[in-house]
């Protein structure tokens, strides 16, 4: 079992979460804890101001909602709704909430069975309840207890990089028309946008444009660019927007622009970090005999970095970002350096702008043809032209037109004289003439 929580500002909003996948028919209310009557009596008022008027006894604590999902291993799709309100009633009592107000939803939207819990921080007392490290203290504790009593698949042990996570990019890609468009970006902004160590709009969606989706602004002179919104859309394969946007203030946690803007300054010390191994992992990918832009991406995807490379209308390459999939980290390629910008990488392939799929010679090809024109220019300055056959071998295949420039110039350039020709001049004093005027 993995569990994850979440505090917020809105209890509304976490509620209205859940609900909105009741309507959608993907989850279901399934129980609840301390409340005066059971949930399948109440409406949605009831259920809901259960929770605001006993959150409404502290307006000092402004983070008072919060917001567990329970995740259990997908061979455990056959768990009874029974024992998974016991399951919750225990995690709650664990953690320290057992005598707060709760909701229980079971959601069937994700490739595992999971639970989503609601509840509030403050007792009915206006106390409050620390949350401070209860993921780590409290809830670690608590998911060991439970998965031994309850004979669950244990989470710790896992093979490194198994978890609830995002698949990988070849499956997890959104397809517009394949699922509800907010549930499919949802889906995608959950993981991303707390695990990615982004640090600009540009740096997050070099990551969401790997799964087809965009956080977007809008244009520079659009009333969502102006009053400082965002909207979500889904891309198709040719990274063209496609469908309904949905609006940022429409998600559950609200990833709006104020939101990632504030992620923005911690992300960017967290980048520090894990500079060098980028810088590596790239370095190593341009050596060898050859280097070609397309090789080069594909050896860094190996390493589990991907290569989003930014073309203008005319198809030529202006910008570099990197995404490293281990550390969880995003780059500009300037922001690495001159070398690891998109100049640079294109220079250290031999890569115009605008011909990226160009094939590069190998290295050591260059090196001797360098050396082979060398010796064939020594042997020219001391014998004159050489043999048409060893011209041809040295410079392949424009051996043509320099022998017709061999054979066309002048043998001796204007004024020239051998050295073996030139001796000293001796100066004649004229007659009756001194050499000082």
């Amino acid at each position: 079992m993995v569990a994850i929580i979440k505090t917020g500002h809105s209890i509304r909003n976490i509620f209205n979460y859940n609900e909105n996948k009741v309507k959608e028919g993907v989850a279901q209310c399934i129980g609840e804890g301390n409340y005066p009557v059971d949930v399948d009596k109440m409406n949605l008022t009831m259920k809901l101001n259960r929770l605001l008027k006993q959150a409404a006894l502290n307006d000092n604590v402004t983070r008072n909602s919060v917001h567990i999902s329970l995740n259990f291993d997908p061979s455990e799709i056959g768990l009874p709704q029974e024992k998974l309100m016991d399951i919750a009633a225990d995690y709650m009592e664990r953690i320290g909430f057992g005598q707060q107000p709760y909701l229980v939803y079971q959601h069937h939207d994700a490739g595992h069975p999971h639970i989503h819990l609601v509840s509030i921080k403050i007792k009915d007392d206006g106390s409050r309840i620390d949350t401070q490290n209860i993921g780590r203290n409290q809830s670690e504790t608590a998911r060991k207890e439970i998965e031994k009593e309850y004979g669950l698949v244990v989470a710790q042990g896992r093979k490194k990089g198994e978890g609830f996570e995002l698949q990988p990019i070849s499956t997890a890609k959104v397809r517009y028309g394949k699922i509800q468009s907010k549930k499919a970006i949802t889906n995608v902004l959950s993981v991303v946008l707390p695990n990615y160590k982004y640090a600009s709009l540009p740096e997050l969606n070099a990551v969401l444009q790997l799964y087809n989706v965009k956080a977007d602004r809008g244009s520079e002179g659009s009333r969502i660019f102006k009053g400082g919104g965002l909207v979500y859309r889904i891309l198709d394969e040719n990274g063209i927007p496609t469908g309904v946007p949905v609006k940022a203030s429409d998600f559950y946690n609200r990833p709006t622009l104020k939101f990632l803007e504030q992620k923005f300054p911690a992300n960017k010390v967290a980048q520090v970090l894990h500079k060098a191994r980028v810088k590596s992992v790239i370095n190593r990918a341009l050596l060898g005999n050859s280097v070609v832009l397309s090789g080069f991406i594909g050896a860094l995807e190996k390493e589990g970095v991907n290569t989003v490379l930014r073309k203008n209308t005319e198809g030529i390459v202006y910008g570099i970002t990197y995404v490293d999939h281990t550390t969880k980290s995003v780059f500009n390629g300037s922001a690495l350096g001159k070398p690891y910008s998109a100049k640079g990488i294109l220079e250290r392939c031999g890569t115009t702008a605008k011909d990226d799929h160009k094939v590069v010679v190998k290295k050591n090809d260059v090196s001797r043809r360098i050396t082979e024109s060398n010796r064939a220019k020594a042997i020219t300055n001391r014998q004159g032209a050489p043999p048409m056959n060893s011209l041809i071998k040295a410079n392949g295949d424009s051996a043509i037109e320099k022998l017709a420039d061999l054979l066309t110039q002048a043998e001796q350039a204007p004024g020239y004289i051998p050295g073996e020709l030139k001796g000293r001049r001796k100066k004649k004093k004229r007659r009756g003439r001194s050499d000082n005027p």
